[in-house]
């Protein structure tokens, strides 16, 4: 499979920092009016994750989603500043000069989602230009593609969109199940299962990961592409630890 080298014996698990308004919040469903601040500092947060264990940070940029260009720059170059590990960051990025910002601003790999949609065949070119250095964003609701901050679902299915984006050469896809994401229900195994066997790149789960039995249930897809998870609302609610969801990766 493309990118993976040797196959990794355990997968990673990213805790996540959404950005609103300079805060670390989290989002229901990710819809804007459904907002939990858990803190004031989001590099506060990204030490605190680090000094866990962390092998990996994943950074949203809501307003950047909403918006349609990066609006929290400073605050990614804080965060970066800040670490010792990768951050990888989503979030508005809608053309390489946005991709370009935010990997100028330290992030290790930008994600793009609205535009893989909107104009896949534009990836080609990006992904010569940024190499691993691009990621692409999948969310789905129901199987399907959602974009511009999940305010707007397609007809495209997650799979297909996931089956080009690997075509084009792109290395690792972030595929958030966006109907569980911040419920704290569970996450979508079997639509996980479906992107992993679908395609050769890396995939890194996301939505819903909310318990070290979530974690397990991935695990035992036993698919030597799934990279990782990604953990948001369960660690800032206190209903699990990082430390625990890592002993089952």
């Amino acid at each position: 499979m493309r990118g993976l080298g040797k196959q990794r014996e355990f997968m990673i698990i990213l805790p996540a920092i959404d950005l609103k308004d300079g805060k670390c919040v989290c989002l229901q469903q990710g819809r804007a009016d459904a907002v939990a601040v858990y803190a004031d500092d989001p590099v506060t947060m990204a030490l605190r994750w680090q000094d866990e264990g962390a092998e990996r940070l994943h950074v949203v940029d809501l307003d950047g989603a909403f918006e349609g260009h990066p609006v929290h720059v400073r605050q990614i170059e804080r965060i970066v500043a800040a670490l010792q590990i990768p951050v990888e960051v989503g979030g508005g990025m809608r053309s390489d000069a946005d991709v370009q910002r935010v990997l100028d601003a330290g992030a290790a790999c930008a994600i793009i989602g609205t535009r893989a949609f909107a104009d896949p065949d534009s990836l080609t070119e990006s992904v010569r230009r940024f190499g691993e250095r691009l990621a692409v964003g999948i969310d789905a609701r129901d199987g399907f593609v959602q974009v511009k901050g999940w305010v707007e679902t397609t007809t495209m299915r997650a799979v297909d969109l996931a089956r080009k984006a690997d075509l084009l050469g792109v290395w690792l896809l972030i595929v958030t199940d966006t109907a569980t994401d911040g419920m704290m229900t569970g996450t979508n195994v079997p639509a996980m299962a479906e992107i992993c066997q679908a395609v050769g790149c890396r995939v890194i789960a996301s939505g819903g990961v909310t318990t070290p039995d979530d974690v397990r249930q991935l695990k035992a897809l036993a698919c030597a592409n799934l990279f990782g998870a990604i953990v948001g609302k369960a660690l800032y609610e206190g209903t699990t630890t990082l430390a625990a969801m890592m002993m089952e990766a």
